[in-house]
C-alpha cells in the first residue's frame, strides 16, 4: 500500500481563515493517522492577487495552530516549466490541441449556447483544425474531453457523484501567453508529488471531473477524493464576517488557544461518539475522513468561547502566565523579566482568574486590576455598595488591613471575620463593598483571595481611596 501523502494548497490571495484552517486540519490529520506526509503548497499563479503577506499570513497561521508540514511550501510560480512540460506530452498524445479562437469568438460562441437553452461553453470550433505549433494567431491549449459517456468520482465523503461528459467542454489548460490554468496545474502537482487523497472543500468537487479525465489523459493514478462540505452560520447563510468568523490569526489576537481552535474545528462537521474535548494527540488517533458528515458544519462563536474556556479552565497556569503576557503588555502591563521567578505571583493570580475567563484577553482584563496602583472604580457599583452605612466598617478594615504583619490568606480572613464580628454584619454586606473599592467591579474571585494576592500597601491604599467617595454617617 502506497504512504499516504495530503497536501493543503491555499492562494496566498487573503488571510488562512476558518474554512481554510479546518481543510489544512483534515489533511493534517489524515495524514498523521496513517503514518504519512502532509504537504504544503502555495498555489500563487495569481500573479496579480497574490502577496508576500499573505503568503506569510498563512504560514503564521499554520504555525500556531501546530499544523507542522512535512515538505514545501512548493510554490506554483516557480513550476512553470514542469507544467509546460505536461501540457507538450497532452499535445503529442492528441489529448490536447491549439485554439485560435479569440476571446470575443469564444463569448459569442457560449452566448449562441445560451441562447439555444443549452450551457455556456466552447462550441470546440478548433478542436480537428490540427493546428501547427505556430498559428499566426495567438493561441491558446485546450484539453480534448470525452463528448460521451459520464466520468465517476467515488468520493471518500459524498460517495458516489456521476457527471455526465458532455456536459464537460474543452477546458483551457494553457492561456494565450503561454500561462498554464489551476486545472493542469493542480493535476500535475499532486502527479510530481505523489499526492494520495486530495481532500478540499466541496466548492471544489465541479472541478474534479475535468481533473479526473486529465490524470487519465497523463496515464497517472487518480488520488482518493474527499470533498468536505462547506460551513455556514448559525443562519445557514455562507460562513462570513458577520457570523463572527475571522482569520486564524485574529482568533489568536482576540486571545483563543490553538489548542482550543483546532478542537473546535475539527468538530465543524466531524464527530467521534458524544466526545466534545481533544487533544491533537487524540484528533490523530481517532479523525477517519469517512467519519466526516455530509452536511455543512455550524459555525458558533459562543460555542467556540465556551470551549476555549474548557481549555483555559484546564491549562497550567504557569503556560496560561506565558501565553497572557503578550496581553498584558498590549494593556500596558509588561513583565519586564518574565523568568520562573518573576512570574511565580503572576502564575497565583492566573490560577485564582482562569475559572472565570472565556479568553486571554479576558484573563488580560481581569489581572489588570493586580497591577495598576489605582483601579476605576464603576459609578454605579459606587453607588449601590459605597454607602453611608457600610463606612464604619469598611474603615475597619482598612485600618486592621494596614497593621496585619503576617500577609497571608488565612490571616487576611482572619483579620476580615473579625471586622464582621464586630460590626456584626454578614459577609457579603462588607464583601461586595471591599471588592468594588479594591477592583472597581462587583464581580471577582474569593475577596480573601483577591486581598491576599495584592500587595498590603495597595490593598489599603484602594480602600482608603474608596473611603474619599464614601459619603459619612448622618449621624457622625
Amino acid at each position: 500500500m502506497a504512504t499516504v501523502r495530503t497536501r493543503f494548497a491555499p492562494s496566498p490571495t487573503g488571510h488562512l481563515h476558518v474554512g481554510g484552517a479546518r481543510t489544512a486540519l483534515f489533511n493534517y490529520l489524515h495524514a498523521r493517522r496513517h503514518g504519512g506526509t502532509f504537504v504544503l503548497r502555495i498555489e500563487d499563479t495569481d500573479r496579480e492577487r497574490s502577496t508576500e503577506e499573505y503568503l506569510l499570513a498563512i504560514i503564521d497561521g499554520l504555525t500556531w495552530l501546530g499544523l507542522t508540514w512535512d515538505e514545501g511550501p512548493h510554490r506554483q510560480s516557480e513550476r512553470t516549466a514542469i507544467y509546460e512540460r505536461y501540457i507538450e506530452q497532452l499535445l503529442r498524445s492528441g489529448r490536447a490541441y491549439r485554439c485560435i479562437c479569440s476571446a470575443a469568438e469564444v463569448q459569442a460562441m457560449r452566448e449562441a449556447a445560451l441562447a439555444a437553452g443549452r450551457k455556456p461553453a466552447y462550441d470546440g470550433t478548433c478542436r480537428d483544425r490540427r493546428i501547427g505549433p505556430a498559428p499566426e494567431r495567438p493561441f491558446a491549449v485546450r484539453f480534448r474531453a470525452p463528448r460521451e459517456g459520464e466520468t465517476v468520482v467515488d468520493d471518500l465523503i459524498k460517495g458516489r457523484v456521476v457527471f455526465q461528459n458532455q456536459e464537460l467542454d474543452d477546458l483551457v489548460v494553457a492561456r494565450s501567453d503561454g500561462t498554464p490554468t489551476y486545472n493542469l496545474c493542480v493535476v500535475v502537482d499532486d502527479v510530481e508529488m505523489g499526492i494520495t487523497h486530495v481532500i478540499r472543500g466541496d466548492d471544489h468537487l465541479a472541478n474534479t471531473p475535468r481533473q479526473v479525465l486529465i490524470y487519465e489523459a497523463l496515464g497517472c493514478p487518480i488520488p482518493g477524493f474527499a470533498h468536505v462540505p462547506l460551513i455556514l452560520g448559525t443562519d445557514r447563510a455562507r460562513l462570513s464576517k458577520r457570523h463572527g468568523a475571522m482569520s486564524v490569526t485574529a482568533y489568536r489576537d482576540a486571545g483563543y488557544l490553538p489548542a482550543a481552535m483546532v478542537n473546535y474545528l475539527a468538530r465543524l462537521g466531524w464527530s467521534h461518539g458524544d466526545q466534545e474535548v481533544f487533544s491533537l494527540a487524540e484528533l490523530v488517533q481517532c479523525f477517519t475522513v469517512e467519519d466526516v458528515g455530509k452536511a455543512a458544519g455550524i459555525f458558533n462563536p459562543e460555542k467556540l468561547q465556551w470551549l476555549n474556556a474548557q481549555y483555559i479552565k484546564s491549562s497550567s497556569a504557569a503556560d496560561l502566565a506565558r501565553a497572557t503576557l503578550p496581553f498584558l503588555a498590549a494593556a500596558g502591563h509588561a513583565v519586564d523579566d518574565p523568568s520562573p521567578e518573576s512570574l511565580s505571583w503572576l502564575v497565583r493570580v492566573i490560577a485564582l482568574l482562569q475559572p472565570r475567563a472565556r479568553t486571554l484577553v479576558e484573563l488580560a482584563e481581569q489581572a489588570s486590576c493586580f497591577l495598576v496602583d489605582e483601579v476605576a472604580i464603576d459609578p454605579d457599583a459606587a453607588a449601590k455598595f459605597l454607602t453611608p452605612a457600610i463606612r464604619p466598617a469598611l474603615e475597619d478594615l482598612g485600618t486592621r488591613l494596614a497593621g496585619l504583619a503576617d500577609w497571608t490568606e488565612r490571616r487576611v480572613q482572619e483579620t476580615f471575620e473579625s471586622v464582621l464580628a464586630d460590626h456584626k454584619l454578614a459577609l457579603g454586606k462588607l464583601a461586595q463593598p471591599a471588592r468594588v473599592a479594591l477592583t472597581g467591579k462587583t464581580a471577582s474571585p474569593g475577596i480573601f483571595e483577591v486581598i491576599a494576592l495584592m500587595s498590603r500597601e495597595r490593598a489599603v491604599r484602594r480602600i482608603r481611596a474608596a473611603l474619599e467617595r464614601t459619603p459619612a454617617p448622618a449621624h457622625a
